[in-house]
């Protein structure tokens, strides 16, 4: 995977391990190994920026997905393709992280932005029964082999 992380905080945290959550997640979602992704890291001005911009939405969120091929599925079959961009920011997500760490947060949430990604929504009840059973798996896959 041509996965590329950028961090445009001061926040600490572990690069490697959102990187490989990623990783892992695309793999067992079947998508081309040579698939391109883009994961960045901002602060709650330039998310609020983002949120209202692409969402029409005041003020920050956890998590952006913006994906580069809309309508194509995608799988290991199909080729690479340009899967596009997430976009997290940690300084709001703290708030989200009561049951666990900072870095268990931004975990999740970049396993639910690679989901976006790929086409998954949660807006009805069954797609996010769906959604969030998929990232439970990638989540609980993934801590099971580090």
């Amino acid at each position: 995977m041509g996965i590329e992380l950028s961090n445009e905080t001061d926040v600490s945290l572990d690069e490697d391990a959102l990187l490989s959550i990623a990783q892992y997640s695309l793999e067992k979602m079947g998508i081309h190994p040579e698939s391109d992704l883009s994961i960045s890291i901002v602060g709650i001005p330039q998310m609020s920026e983002l949120h209202v911009q692409w969402m029409d939405l005041p003020g920050p969120t956890d998590v952006l997905s913006f994906p580069m091929d809309e309508l194509k599925p995608f799988s290991a079959a199909d080729g690479p393709g340009i899967l596009g961009d997430i976009v997290l920011c940690p300084d709001f997500a703290k708030d989200q992280a009561v049951a666990h760490s900072l870095q268990e947060e931004l975990e999740l949430l970049t396993v639910h932005g690679v989901l976006h990604l790929l086409g998954f929504d949660h807006a009805e009840p069954e797609e996010h029964k769906e959604m969030f059973g998929l990232q439970d798996d990638c989540l609980a896959g993934w801590r099971s082999k580090r």
